[in-house]
């Protein structure tokens, strides 16, 4: 059985906006690129409701391109359960006041106990300074916390040689 991922809006958006100048955010790109074409297939990956309003938005062509990227995933619902665990995440201050979606992705992945949260999100989701409080505020309200990741983090074990 492959490990689950829950796939964040700011992947799709990377992996589908016209390359950057922005060198930083032009190798961003390449790597969700070539995690999407190499790695996506190894997973059981998903999005939420969320991700597909959040995707939906903006420039209506960039929209459908975004849409057409996920449109074989699997999409989950918000439960009333999430939304309780979005805002201990915003009470606890593990997520700020002002980033409630950030708060709810990292609830939907966890209730749907996914193993991995992917993001671009470095800002309020996969933030060093504040991942170990996400991860406690998750199970003390009993689940386990996904691992908050990037693409480039997420390579999978490569057993050839």
């Amino acid at each position: 059985m492959s490990a689950s991922v829950y796939i964040e809006s700011s992947v799709i958006s990377y992996l589908t906006a016209r390359t950057s100048r922005d060198l930083i955010t032009a190798s961003r790109q390449a790597i969700t690129a070539d995690w999407w074409q190499n790695k996506l297939s190894h997973y059981d990956a998903y999005i939420s409701v969320l991700v597909i309003e959040e995707i939906s938005a903006g420039h209506p062509e960039a929209a459908s391109q975004r849409l057409y990227a996920v449109a074989e995933l699997p999409v989950v619902g918000i439960s009333p359960t999430a939304q309780t665990l979005a805002g201990a995440l915003l009470a606890a201050k593990a997520v700020p006041a002002n980033s409630d979606r950030d708060a709810l992705h990292i609830a939907i992945a966890a209730l749907q106990g996914a193993e991995f949260l992917l993001t671009w999100n470095f800002k309020h989701i996969n933030n060093a300074e504040t991942r170990a409080l996400i991860a406690r505020v998750v199970a003390e309200h009993g689940f386990a916390c996904p691992v908050l990741c990037s693409p480039e983090e997420l390579r999978g074990i490569d057993n050839a040689e």
